[in-house]
């Protein structure tokens, strides 16, 4: 029992941080169960079945917030669907060990640039025009895959990719991602299914990550609203470099103490971009803030002009006096 309260506490914190930053949710919970001497397959087949409950709850929640771009939930969830089902089919047979390495270069580099560009002021205008459906489908299609066979990947695949495009509200991004989440946990769920059956899926453990992810969805969805794009951006950034370093550095056979000098490093500098971003912002508002009050001032009145000395009017007095 005590097991199983620990799994929903991290079905919670998990779907907080998934709903708020894009990402993360299949990642947290993935990594616990392999902890815990789960299985790749059986944990990732899991997690997928307890996220088509919680990336619902998100999309709803999302929706009803107007965090969610569906024009690019249509591009992207289909491709993602595919992926994620050959992921999941073929998990026993391939494997991504070789290829962790370059993806986590990639998003490393995505968050870094992440990290430079929120911590600047934002440009008012987007990059024009829309994404496009060469761009959506192969980044869902590789994201989807990633997502199945590494028990997450999803959110770290697609959110930075969304982000750097510059076309679209780190917010629209975030409940995008999360919303078209639901078709590819569905699909890798029907692919684990049909690879290891229905003894592959632990039941009691899809449950708990089910009911901590259930109850914080609503709240995630209401965190991005209000958290600023500026400061998300950031966090986002912080996030991915963290994340990507840890398979770097093993892949590098970095050890020792070299480990936790690069853990400090990263982390100062991600703290030098959150308070950047932080400083941007404010400078930000106190510019949209003395251009509202610019806006709102009245325009001056023009006064007419004092009459000339020859053309004074005569006062009551002297006109009496001449009547």
């Amino acid at each position: 029992m005590r097991k199983l309260l620990v799994l929903a506490l991290v079905g919670f914190a998990a779907q907080l941080v998934d709903g708020a930053l894009g990402m993360a949710y299949g990642l947290t919970s993935s990594t616990l169960l392999l902890l815990a001497g789960v299985a790749p397959a059986a944990a990732s087949a899991s997690v997928h079945l307890a996220e088509i409950g919680t990336t619902l709850a998100a999309g709803v929640s999302h929706w009803r917030f107007g965090n969610v771009d569906w024009r690019v939930v249509g591009r992207i969830a289909l491709p993602g669907a595919i992926g994620a089902f050959a992921g999941a089919t073929f998990l026993s047979s391939i494997s991504t060990e070789s290829a962790a390495p370059w993806m986590a270069a990639i998003l490393f580099t995505l968050g870094a640039y992440l990290l430079v560009r929120f911590s600047r002021p934002l440009r008012a205008n987007r990059a024009g025009g829309r994404l496009r459906s060469r761009f959506l489908a192969p980044l869902g299609l590789v994201a989807g895959f990633v997502d199945a066979t590494g028990g997450g990947g999803w959110g770290p695949v697609a959110t930075p990719a969304l982000l750097v495009s510059g076309r679209m509200e780190p917010r629209k991004v975030i409940g995008s991602v999360d919303t078209s989440e639901f078709v590819v946990a569905g699909a890798a769920s029907v692919g684990f299914l049909i690879g290891l059956g229905a003894e592959g899926f632990l039941l009691p453990i899809v449950a708990a990550l089910l009911v901590g992810g259930l109850i914080a969805a609503p709240i995630a969805a209401w965190l991005v609203r209000i958290v600023p794009a500026q400061v998300l951006g950031a966090v986002v950034g912080g996030v991915i470099v963290l994340t990507n370093a840890r398979t770097l550095m093993r892949a590098g056979d970095l050890g020792g103490t070299a480990r936790p000098a690069v853990y400090a490093l990263l982390a100062a500098g991600w703290l030098v971009a959150l308070v950047l971003a932080v400083r941007a912002l404010r400078r930000t508002r106190r510019a949209r803030a003395v251009a509202a009050t610019a806006l709102a001032a009245p325009a001056p009145t023009d006064h007419p002009a004092p009459p000339a000395v020859g053309d004074a009017e005569p006062s009551p007095t002297l006109a009496a006096v001449d009547r």
